[in-house]
């Protein structure tokens, strides 16, 4: 009875010489930055940094410090401080980005020009004459970039993608799911955006889309600093010189352009002297 017992006890000691001994000859040093670093990342692994993930930019980082500390949309300007700090180097610019959808083709604005019964996704229908509307440009509202989303930052409304702003951290999926392209990763600055991305002319658009860009260029002729340009039969913003005024989203005569600036309740009016001395009667 004991012969099986010192077996079992003499097998585990062998086995732990061998797992210590094992352990000495494949130990692999652990950069210390690399480890800092990685901590400071969000974990995300989403790949906006141009990286395959944390792991990679922490790395990366680690073996060359003149790299930018600000490549994490997701942690934004917080985790880029806390990068310089383990480096000991400025962390450089860090704006958040947000995804902006190029188009506006809702389902009462775009026409449609079939029912499909097929896969429910947007890369399945695009195979179908380019979509599910008159327009090849705009969104296929099937949700591809909702499904990839892991922030609850963007959904299908109305037939359209439409993008939370405020829980968007720019980290590109959704743009590089959308089998037509239709979203970019810009500055959160930028509120004011072009929601059309169509290259067809005015008369063609029209008819595909009562909110697509028309080419007609009186938002190039409303703007005061050269900011908007038409080109292709689509206006364009210059971020480097639009100062978010929103005239030429006023001038838009179809909503193709669009002012992303939260919108405050207008104040409300004063009530006159004499309405306000008899409300203080009645409430007394």
């Amino acid at each position: 009875m004991v012969t099986p017992i010192l077996l079992v006890v003499a097998i585990g000691f062998v086995c732990a010489a061998i797992l210590t001994i094992a352990s000495k000859v494949f130990y692999v040093p652990v950069d210390e930055t690399f480890a800092l670093l990685r901590a400071e990342l969000p974990g995300a692994n989403c790949g906006a940094c141009g990286y395959a993930g944390c792991d990679d930019y922490a790395s990366a980082l680690a073996d060359d410090h003149s790299l930018s500390c600000s490549k994490c949309p997701v942690g934004g300007a917080d985790v880029a401080a806390k990068l310089a700090e383990v480096l000991g180097v400025e962390s450089g610019s860090a704006d958040k980005q947000v995804a902006v959808v190029r188009c506006n083709g809702t389902k009462e604005a775009a026409k449609t020009i079939m029912e499909y019964d097929g896969v429910k996704t947007c890369s399945a229908a695009k195979q179908f004459f380019g979509g599910l509307s008159a327009c090849p440009y705009g969104c296929i509202g099937l949700g591809d970039c909702e499904a990839a989303c892991d922030f609850d930052a963007i959904h299908i409304c109305d037939g359209v993608a439409v993008v939370n702003r405020d829980n968007c951290v720019g980290c590109g999926v959704c743009a590089k799911t959308c089998p037509n392209a239709v979203i970019n990763i810009q500055s959160a600055k930028n509120l004011v955006v072009v929601q059309c991305k169509s290259e067809a002319k005015g008369a063609e658009t029209r008819k595909a889309c009562s909110n697509g860009c028309i080419g007609c260029k009186k938002c190039e002729k409303a703007c005061k600093f050269e900011a908007v340009t038409v080109e292709n039969n689509v206006a364009r913003i210059d971020p480097e010189k639009c100062k978010n005024c929103g005239l030429c989203a006023k001038e838009c005569p179809t909503g193709a352009i669009n002012n992303m600036r939260v919108k405050k309740a207008p104040a409300k009016p004063a009530a006159p002297k004499a309405e306000a001395a008899q409300e203080a009667k009645t409430e007394a």
